[in-house]
């Protein structure tokens, strides 16, 4: 029987070191029970590309996170990793550091006999048009390779001024377009043939069940780790969310 973990929206930073111990202490003790870990997104404050491994200039933070996970995976946990709204440029130099494999979003898994839908969830929030504006034109070939071919320096000051306009912005929207709708969720049950998914994304762990032409399915949503944080087990017991 497998034993999977779930985690999401860490947002590790330097400017918060004790969720990065935290983030260590979880890997040497919950996580090293088990068989697998998923990453759904948002494993970092914000990523600004692999080079910041290699370059002298480089984050120290991203080497330590990548060298915890290269020694979860050297001990025989499979950690896979999707992208989320904030580090979404993580790539292949970062998967061959970690150990991890990257996965599509969404993306369907089996796990003890039944099938499950991972997401990050930001794809979910269909009513936040502005963000949903954004995240078409950052995903995009042409907005990355330009946005690579700066300096690492002048990717920090960029984003850097990103997260300061997107505080603004967030602070002036009402809070519920923000969340997930209902309509696209109901979407992603039919079109994937599932009945339970987890998501990341909107900080507002739960467990939601909702009827889906006569089936009753369960959509979990993950802890953020701006408070106490957590995460989602899975195995023989079934799936419960964990709050640390």
């Amino acid at each position: 029987m497998t034993r999977a973990l779930f985690i999401s929206d860490l947002h590790l930073s330097a400017e918060r070191p004790e969720k990065l111990d935290l983030f260590f202490r979880f890997l040497d003790a919950e996580a090293r029970r088990a068989d697998a870990l998923y990453i759904l997104g948002d494993l970092f404050e914000y990523w600004v590309g692999d080079d910041e491994l290699s370059d002298p200039q480089g984050d120290a933070l991203a080497r330590r996170v990548a060298d915890g996970l290269s020694a979860l995976a050297g001990n025989g946990a499979q950690v896979s990793l999707m992208h989320g709204n904030r580090d979404f440029l993580l790539a292949s130099g970062f998967c061959q550091a970690s150990g991890a494999r990257l996965i599509d979003d969404p993306a369907l898994v089996v796990l003890n006999g039944g099938k499950t839908l991972l997401m990050h969830g930001d794809t979910l929030c269909t009513d936040d048009h502005d963000y949903q504006a954004w995240r078409r034109i950052a995903r995009s070939a042409d907005w990355q390779r330009d946005f690579l071919a700066k300096s690492l320096a002048d990717r920090h000051e960029a984003i850097h001024d990103l997260r300061a306009r997107s505080k603004e912005v967030i602070a002036a929207k009402p809070a519920e377009i923000m969340d997930v709708n209902r309509d696209a969720v109901k979407d992603v049950f039919r079109r994937h043939g599932v009945r339970r998914l987890i998501h990341g994304h909107t900080h507002r762990p739960a467990r939601h069940e909702l009827e889906i032409d006569g089936t009753v399915c369960e959509r979990w949503v993950l802890p953020d780790w701006y408070g106490p944080g957590g995460y989602l087990a899975l195995d023989d017991v079934g799936p419960r969310l964990v709050a640390f």
